[in-house]
């Protein structure tokens, strides 16, 4: 015990003169190896780390680290920095998660394009014409109209619940039963009496009264040349009946093959194959390099009423029924794109009688760069082409897929889709008897999706990062025509009597003509384009400058640290061990 005791005073003595001798004369190698012939294994590993530490301390580039490793810094200077270091720390942590935020929030900007876009690279646009007039009247003799038929269904919701009028033909009662869904379906109550008769294919008896195309559609322009436009409209299936579209996109080329439109698409008037003969066009990609002026959908090289087209538009007196479609007669237009299907109802300009109106085409289209492509359709909160499939369409469009989500939450609420709605054959159609059903239908979808977004803003989460019920993001490429619309005065019978014309109101005994242009307003214009606001080179560099602002840290800083604390130690420890053991 003795002897023990001695030699543990005599190390300990000899540590001690060897921390005052290492204060004063000697050199931080020979102190390291004096000390390191005194310890154990353990240690010797404990102070193989202290001085790769106190050398990571002299090298570093970091800010304020060489403070903290410094034997004969006082306390108290050792703790200032400590702090500071600390603080700055909580500074750059605070910062770059803001960043980080940002960057995986919204990554993506939209912002204008570097250069404008002509007109010629886009299509004109898509310009679907609806009549007012609904069913042509048969001159031949006395027929019943649309607003007999109705007074006595109203009359018979209050004294029947079964529709049986008296002298009325199975033919006037199928044109009706369609009337009722393309009328004033907002006047209809929701307890309607039965009407009897067999299911009906809306299509067909729609297509039975739809008036002649050259009787209601004069006179038809295109690109100054007369008689070339009509081989561009086709029949289109909306919820105002059977319209026509010049330049969109046929039915077999928007609709899957099961589909009752691909079945029963609409043919084109005069040029029965026209989009078979050129190259195919859709949004994302655009025109085919190799595409020719004359191409499908059709374009224009410039602006102006001379690149347009101009339509003479006609109408009878005799013809119009007001209880159908109301007291503004004439013709709805809607311009979309050519791989939109058209929703008359929602978006219209009202072309009425007697009125010339001009209608300046303003193009908007949203493209997008390639490295976007990358991030999740959520963060960057819109579609490609191929990443959201579409049940009915084959295109996806925001206008598709929403009213691809009415037709199947019409379909749950009612047991049945609307006549105009996408649809496959095994799918019921409503009957008149579901018409209120479906009108409410549509309201019942939008208070849903409200309640739901105004529930997660309640929750404070973020609602732009979560599906839809419906899953309708935009497209990342779209195209929208915007409008500028001016109008006057159109006087057909003036204009007769000043030319001495007199044979024109005897052909066609009632006319009312309205005159229409559309056209592009300027020759180019800008497009928008989603870009990467942060990417993974931005978000780097964010995070290197406040490193840097805040403690002078780099890359090579992070090397320097993995260098003394792993190659570094790993030779000290070596070379210390060899000391211990001489």
């Amino acid at each position: 015990m003795f002897v023990r005791a001695k030699i543990g005073l005599d190390t300990s003595m000899s540590v001690s003169n060897f921390d005052i001798e290492d204060s004063v004369d000697l050199t931080p190698k020979k102190r390291n190896k004096n000390r390191l012939s005194s310890v154990g294994g353990a240690a010797a590993a404990c102070e193989g780390f202290m001085v790769t530490y106190q050398e990571y301390c002299e090298h570093t580039s970091i800010h304020g680290v060489q403070y903290l490793g410094e034997r004969q810094r006082p306390i108290p200077e050792r703790i200032f920095w400590l702090i500071a270091f600390l603080i700055s720390i909580c500074g750059c942590s605070m910062l770059i998660t803001s960043a980080y935020t940002k960057w995986t929030e919204t990554p993506v900007i939209v912002s204008f394009a570097e250069k404008s876009t002509p007109v010629w690279n886009i299509p004109f646009p898509a310009v679907t014409v609806c009549s007012e007039t609904k069913r042509v009247l048969k001159q031949k003799g006395k027929e019943t109209t649309y607003a007999d038929l109705y007074s006595q269904f109203s009359e018979d919701v209050r004294a029947s619940r079964i529709f049986k009028p008296q002298n009325v033909s199975a033919l006037e009662m199928e044109e009706f039963r369609t009337l009722l869904h393309v009328c004033n379906t907002q006047v209809i109550d929701e307890d309607l009496p039965l009407i009897a008769g067999d299911d009906l294919d809306y299509f067909e008896v729609l297509e039975r009264m739809l008036p002649q195309f050259d009787r209601y559609f004069f006179y038809c322009r295109w690109l100054s040349r007369f008689g070339e436009c009509e081989k561009f409209f086709r029949k289109t299936l909306t919820e105002e009946g059977i319209c026509y579209t010049f330049n969109g996109l046929r039915a077999t080329e928007i609709y899957r093959e099961d589909t009752y439109q691909y079945q029963h698409s609409g043919e084109v008037l005069e040029m029965e194959n026209i989009s078979s003969r050129h190259s195919p066009w859709t949004l994302e990609s655009g025109y085919a390099h190799s595409s020719d002026v004359e191409t499908f959908p059709a374009r224009v090289l410039s602006a102006g009423a001379r690149s347009g087209i101009f339509l003479a538009l006609q109408s009878f007196k005799q013809e119009v029924d007001y209880a159908c479609r109301g007291p503004v007669q004439g013709f709805k237009v809607l311009l979309h794109a050519p791989d939109d299907v058209p929703q008359v109802s929602k978006q219209f300009v009202r072309i009425p009688m007697g009125k010339e109106v001009l209608i300046a085409v303003k193009p908007s289209m949203i493209t997008m760069s390639s490295g976007i492509a990358e991030y999740h359709p959520l963060r960057r909160q819109c579609f490609l082409s191929q990443e959201r499939s579409l049940r009915f369409f084959k295109v996806y469009t925001e206008s598709n897929c929403q009213l691809e989500c009415l037709a199947n939450f019409t379909l749950t609420k009612c047991g049945c889709v609307k006549f105009s709605m996408p649809r496959n054959m095994d799918m019921p159609v409503c009957g008149e008897d579901k018409i209120h059903c479906y009108e409410r239908a549509e309201r019942q979808l939008l208070v849903r999706e409200f309640k739901r977004v105004r529930a997660l803003n309640a929750a404070r989460e973020d609602w732009r990062g979560v599906e839809s019920a419906c899953n309708c993001m935009p497209a990342c490429t779209s195209l929208v025509y915007n409008t500028e619309i001016s109008q006057a005065n159109f006087d057909l019978e003036e204009m007769l009597l000043a030319e001495g014309d007199t044979e024109f109101l005897k052909e066609y005994p009632g006319s009312q003509l309205s005159r229409l242009s559309i056209y592009f307003k300027q020759s180019q214009f800008i497009t928008s384009k989603r870009s990467e606001l942060y990417g993974m080179t931005e978000f780097l560099a964010n995070c290197g400058g406040i490193f840097g602002l805040f403690m002078g840290f780099s890359i090579l800083s992070m090397v320097e640290m993995i260098y003394h604390f792993t190659l570094r130690l790993f030779t000290n420890l070596k070379r210390l061990a060899k000391d211990q053991e001489q």
